[in-house]
C-alpha cells in the first residue's frame, strides 16, 4: 500500500479568518526544521527560485492534502483502482495584476470538502433500441489481455465493465459475472427472437406473392381452357363435315386460318393443331396426288402445297422444315406426295435423260422438305445414276457421259466419288488403245477437268495422253517443212494445250521447238526472202495458244528463233541456241549419270528411285531434305532441298527447282550451286 502525506493542510471547519490565521503561522514557522539540519533542502529550493513563504504562485499553499489511495494486491497502476479523491475545482478570478486569487467561501468549501460522488442513474435499454444499436455495430472481438487470462469481447462497453463495477464500490465479481451472463442471454433471445421474426416476415411475404402468381396462374389457365373449349367445337364441326364427306381442302385451311388469327401462338402449338389438321387434309391430298406423273407435269399441285407450306410453318424468318426433324408438313408431304414421285421415276426416268428429274426438283425446291429431298437423291437418283455408269461402254456410247452426270454435281457433290472412279477406271481401259488422231477422246476428258481432283487428273494425262502425244511430235512424218507444212499433227497436240497441266504442256512442246528451230536455222543460212521467212514466223506463233504463250520457257524459245532472223538481217553469222542448250544438257545429264553410279546401287542389286537419290546425295553435302506438307504444285509434292524448294517427277525421272516465280529442269548438282546461291 502506497501513502502520502501532505506538508500543508488546512481545517475543513475553519472560518476565513482562523485560515488566514493559520496560514500566518504556519509561514513563520517555515524552515525551522532546517536547524536540525545542513541546510540542503533549503538551498536547492533557493536554487530554483524560492524566496521563501508559502507553495504557489500566490503563497496561498495547498487546498487538500495528499490523500491515501489504496490498490488490491497484485494489481498495477492500469487496471482495478480504487475510487480517487475527486479534484476541487477552484474559482478563479482574473485581478488587475494579472493573477489570479481562489476565492473559495466557507459554504462552498464545506460543500466541496464533504463532496460525495453521486451514484449514476440506472439506463434501461428497450429491445428496439438493442436491436438498432446491434444494427449500426459492426461484429468484431476484442482481446483484453491486460489481466492474467485473456478475455474476449463483442464491443468496448464489456471492456470496462469490471473497472467501472469496482468505481461504483460495487465489489460482488460473482454476482456481477452472473449478472452478465444473465444480460447476455438476454440479449441472444433478443437477437434471435428478431431473427425468426424477419424470417417470418419473409416467408409471408413470398407467401403473398406466390399466392398472387397463383392466382394469376389461375386465371390464364381458365382462359386457356376457354379457349380449348371453343377450338374443341371448331375441330367437332370439322370432324362432322368429314362424316358428311363436305369437308374439302379449302374449308380445312380457312378453318385453320381463322383459329391461328383468333388465339394465340402458344394456344396453337399447345394443342399441337398443325398435326390435327394435317390427319385430316392428309386423305384430300392423296386424292389430288394419285396418278399423277411428276416427269410430265412437274407444277401440279404447286400451288395448293406452297398455301399448306405457309399454313402450317412458323411465323419467324427460318424455314422450320428445313432441318432433319418429322414435323406435321413434311409428314404431310412424304405420304402424299413423295409416293407419287417414287413411283412414276422408278418406272420411267433414265438416268441419261436427267432433264425431266431436274426439272421437277427445280420447279419443288423450295415445297420440299430437307427429308424428303434426300430420300429422292439417295434412293431414287443414285441408284439410277449408279447403274447407268455402270453400264456405260465409252466405245459405243454416242451421248458424252457429262452430259448426264454433271448436271447432278449441284445435288449430290461429294456423294459421285464412288461415280467418278468407275467413269476412270473405264476411260483408263480406252486410252491404252487410244490413238491423238480420234478428237472424241479430248471431247469425252476435258469436261473431268474441274471435277477431278488435280493428282488424278495429271496422273491421267501423264500415263494416257501426253505420251502419246510425244510421240506424235517426235514421229518422223510430223515434219516442219515452210515449203509444204502439214499441220495435222500438230493442231492434235495443240489441242490438249486447255486440258494438260502447263508444265507437262511446256515440256512437251520443247519437241516441236527443236524441230521448229533447226529448219529456221537452216533456212535463214541458205539466203531466203525475209519477208517469207517473217511471215512463218508470225504464222506459227498464232498457231500456240495464249496459255502456252504466257510461259517464259515458250517466249524464250521465240525469242531464240528471233534472235537468228535479226542475225540472217543483220549479216552476222547465224548461230543455232537450241545446240547449244542441247550439248549443255547432254553433258549435264553425262554428269548426273556419272554422279548416280556410285549412289543409284543399293547392297549391289537394287535401284534406288528418284527421291531416295535425292535425298542420300542431300545427306552426303549435309543438306536438309524434307516434304513441305499441303503445298503443291502441278499434282507434285514440293520438298524442300536445302535452301531451294524442287519437285520430283519420278515418272520420267526429273527434278524441278523454283527459281523466283518459275520452275526448271535442273541436275543435282545445278541444285547444290542454287542452294549456295541462296
Amino acid at each position: 500500500m502506497s501513502m502520502y502525506i501532505s506538508m500543508y493542510t488546512f481545517n475543513d471547519d475553519s472560518d476565513s479568518e482562523d485560515h488566514h490565521y493559520c496560514s500566518n503561522t504556519k509561514r513563520r514557522k517555515l524552515g525551522d526544521f532546517e536547524r536540525h539540519t545542513k541546510g540542503s533542502g533549503l538551498k536547492l529550493m533557493e536554487k530554483m527560485g524560492y524566496k521563501g513563504g508559502g507553495l504557489g504562485k500566490n503563497e496561498q499553499g495547498m487546498l487538500y492534502h495528499i490523500e491515501v489511495k489504496l490498490r488490491p494486491k497484485f494489481s498495477g497502476l492500469g487496471s482495478n483502482e480504487s475510487k480517487e479523491t475527486p479534484t476541487l475545482q477552484t474559482e478563479k478570478k482574473s485581478e488587475p495584476g494579472g493573477g489570479f486569487q481562489p476565492k473559495v467561501g466557507r459554504k462552498r468549501e464545506r460543500a466541496l470538502l464533504n463532496h460525495k460522488k453521486k451514484k449514476e442513474e440506472d439506463v434501461y435499454v428497450t429491445a428496439e433500441d438493442f436491436l438498432a444499436n446491434k444494427q449500426e455495430q459492426v461484429i468484431q472481438k476484442i482481446y483484453d489481455m491486460r489481466g492474467p487470462e485473456v478475455r474476449v469481447y463483442t464491443n468496448f462497453c464489456d471492456l470496462n465493465a469490471e473497472k467501472k463495477a469496482k468505481e461504483r464500490d460495487f465489489l460482488m465479481p460473482e454476482l456481477q459475472y452472473y449478472i452478465g451472463l444473465i444480460v447476455r442471454s438476454a440479449e441472444v433471445d433478443i437477437q434471435e427472437i428478431d431473427r425468426d421474426l424477419r424470417n417470418e416476415r419473409d416467408i409471408a411475404f413470398s407467401l403473398k406473392s406466390e399466392k398472387e402468381n397463383l392466382e394469376d396462374e389461375v386465371v390464364f389457365q381458365k382462359k386457356q381452357l376457354d379457349n380449348y373449349e371453343k377450338i374443341k367445337s371448331v375441330l367437332d364441326r370439322v370432324e362432322e363435315e368429314k362424316t358428311l364427306g363436305t369437308l374439302t381442302l379449302d374449308s380445312l385451311a380457312q378453318c385453320l386460318r381463322d383459329i391461328h388469327k383468333r388465339y394465340a401462338d402458344e394456344d396453337y402449338k399447345l394443342v399441337n393443331l398443325s398435326c390435327i389438321v394435317c390427319s385430316y387434309a392428309l386423305p384430300l391430298f392423296i386424292r389430288v396426288f394419285q396418278g399423277w406423273d411428276p416427269l410430265r407435269n412437274p407444277s401440279h399441285g404447286l400451288e395448293l402445297v406452297s398455301q399448306w407450306k405457309t399454313l402450317l410453318q412458323e411465323d419467324d424468318c427460318c424455314d422450320i422444315w428445313d432441318i432433319n426433324i418429322s414435323s406435321p408438313y413434311a409428314d404431310l408431304v412424304s405420304d402424299a406426295v413423295l409416293p407419287a414421285v417414287r413411283i412414276s421415276c422408278v418406272n420411267t426416268w433414265q438416268a441419261r435423260d436427267p432433264e425431266p428429274m431436274l426439272r421437277f426438283l427445280e420447279s419443288w425446291e423450295k415445297l420440299l422438305p430437307s427429308s424428303v429431298l434426300a430420300f429422292i437423291l439417295d434412293n431414287i437418283v443414285m441408284p439410277k445414276l449408279s447403274s447407268a455408269v455402270d453400264a456405260w461402254e465409252p466405245r459405243r456410247e454416242t451421248i458424252p457421259i457429262h452430259t448426264w452426270v454433271h448436271p447432278w454435281l449441284p445435288l449430290l457433290g461429294n456423294k459421285l466419288k464412288d461415280i467418278h472412279q468407275t467413269i476412270r477406271s473405264k476411260l483408263s481401259i480406252v486410252l491404252d488403245s487410244w490413238h491423238p488422231s480420234d478428237g472424241s477422246v479430248y471431247a469425252i476428258l476435258s469436261p473431268w477437268k474441274t471435277v477431278f481432283d488435280a493428282d488424278r487428273w495429271q496422273q491421267l494425262m501423264h500415263h494416257f495422253i501426253v505420251p502419246k502425244l510425244k510421240a506424235v511430235l517426235k514421229d518422223d512424218k510430223f515434219q516442219v517443212n515452210p515449203a509444204s507444212q502439214n499441220l495435222d499433227q500438230f493442231y492434235w497436240v495443240i489441242n490438249w494445250a486447255s486440258a494438260i497441266p502447263i508444265d507437262l504442256m511446256v515440256d512437251m512442246m520443247e519437241i516441236f521447238f527443236e524441230k521448229w528451230l533447226k529448219v529456221l536455222y537452216h533456212w535463214l543460212c541458205s539466203n531466203p526472202n525475209f519477208g517469207e521467212v517473217t511471215n512463218w514466223y508470225l504464222g506459227w506463233k498464232e498457231l500456240i495458244p495464249k496459255e502456252l504463250l504466257a510461259n517464259q520457257s515458250i517466249l524464250y524459245k521465240l525469242k531464240c528463233g528471233l534472235d537468228m532472223m535479226n542475225q540472217a538481217i543483220e549479216g552476222m553469222e547465224v548461230v543455232q541456241p537450241v545446240l547449244k542448250e542441247k550439248t549443255a544438257a547432254a553433258s549435264s545429264q553425262q554428269q548426273a549419270a556419272a554422279s548416280l553410279v556410285d549412289a543409284v546401287k543399293v547392297d549391289g542389286a537394287n535401284e534406288m528411285s528418284m527421291k531416295e537419290l535425292i535425298e542420300a546425295y542431300a545427306q552426303d553435302h549435309g543438306l536438309l531434305f524434307k516434304l513441305k506438307p499441303g503445298r503443291m504444285h502441278n499434282g507434285h509434292q514440293i520438298y524442300r532441298f536445302g535452301n531451294i524448294s524442287i519437285i520430283i517427277d519420278s515418272r520420267n525421272q526429273k527434278v524441278y527447282a523454283q527459281n523466283d516465280k518459275t520452275w526448271s529442269l535442273e541436275t543435282l548438282e545445278r541444285l547444290l550451286e542454287l542452294h549456295k546461291r541462296r
